[in-house]
């Protein structure tokens, strides 16, 4: 069974990564919610050092052309197309979900399928734990005739767009668990049953597809994307990829900075410490801080990372 730190959303009261954009007036949230996808993630530059030594004059303008340099970021849903998959014993619609980072030209969108049964599981967990706070969401309706034609499949379309735009403006449910599981567990689950066995190529190939999006969803808890980040250097290593795997274990590092507790910590500098041996590169500060953090949290049986990443989605 998935712990709070399940894949996908390890520490998800950890501290922001400094790179991350936001507003001041967005606080760290409490409890084990996946991060706010960034919708109202502004870039702001630092005030003067000294405000009161400027005219009012001055204050408005400085204020003015930071704001004109701000950037307002968010996701865009849209349902692209519909198919019907045809099973031995059943029939049902593939709807093809497009989720696109807007504010900024977006290279990475993501694409991913689901079912009109996927989306009703995602609403009845959601009313269990925001009830009051969806009463302006409207689901479509379940049908009991007619599912299969036409009319019904474009209708749902844009149903179930309007349905996932009203969810992600809904604060509460676009940074929780449920909302960021429905896009990206499917292909995540994919990915490290791949890593289990052996299939590095299949595995990466889906990780490369479900990590951006997975970013998008996670933008002010970026330790939330470590596993998947994780998952890719070992099978970029075990592909014989050395410079590959060295470049995603930095980006790794990154999100887990001042995260010395978390589980992936220790086992990801060790194979950044081998990496970086093999490929001639400074190795010395990456074993001081992994013999730093072995100081301060010694461990009798630590896990590589492989074993660390093969175990997880195992449910």
């Amino acid at each position: 069974m998935a712990s709070l730190e399940h894949p996908g959303s390890p520490g998800w009261t950890g501290p922001i990564n400094q790179s991350t954009p936001r507003t001041r007036q967005e606080a760290l949230p409490s409890g084990p919610d996946l991060p706010c996808p960034g919708a109202e993630h502004l870039e702001t530059l630092d005030s003067p050092s000294s405000n009161s030594s400027m005219t009012t004059r001055e204050l408005q303008e400085h204020w003015q052309k930071e704001k004109s340099r701000w950037r307002h970021v968010k996701l865009l849903f849209e349902i692209a197309s519909a198919r019907i998959e045809e099973r031995r014993v059943s029939k049902f619609v593939m709807y093809q979900v497009v989720v696109i980072q807007t504010g900024s030209f977006d290279s990475d969108k993501a694409v991913v399928e689901r079912r009109y049964s996927d989306f009703e599981r995602l609403q009845k967990a959601l009313l269990k734990r925001f009830g009051p706070e969806l009463e302006d969401v409207a689901f479509p309706r379940k049908r009991l005739t007619g599912n299969l034609s036409a009319e019904t499949i474009c209708e749902r379309r844009l149903e179930l767009r309007d349905y996932l735009r009203l969810l992600y403006a809904v604060r509460a449910v676009r940074r929780s668990r449920e909302f960021a599981d429905f896009l990206t567990r499917p292909e995540l689950s994919e990915a490290f049953g791949c890593l289990r066995a052996g299939q590095y190529a299949r595995a990466l190939d889906v990780l490369g597809r479900v990590v951006p999006l997975q970013e998008k969803l996670t933008a002010h808890c970026p330790s939330a994307t470590v596993p998947a980040l994780c998952a890719m250097l070992v099978c970029l290593r075990d592909l014989e990829r050395p410079e590959e795997a060295f470049a995603v274990g930095e980006r790794a590092l990154q999100r887990l900075r001042a995260r010395e507790s978390h589980r992936y910590y220790a086992p990801l500098l060790d194979a950044m410490v081998r990496l970086a041996y093999a490929l001639g590169k400074d190795f010395a500060s990456l074993q001081s801080r992994l013999d730093d953090s072995q100081l301060r949290r010694p461990t009798h049986r630590g896990f590589t990372l492989k074993e660390l990443t093969v175990r997880e989605y195992l449910s």
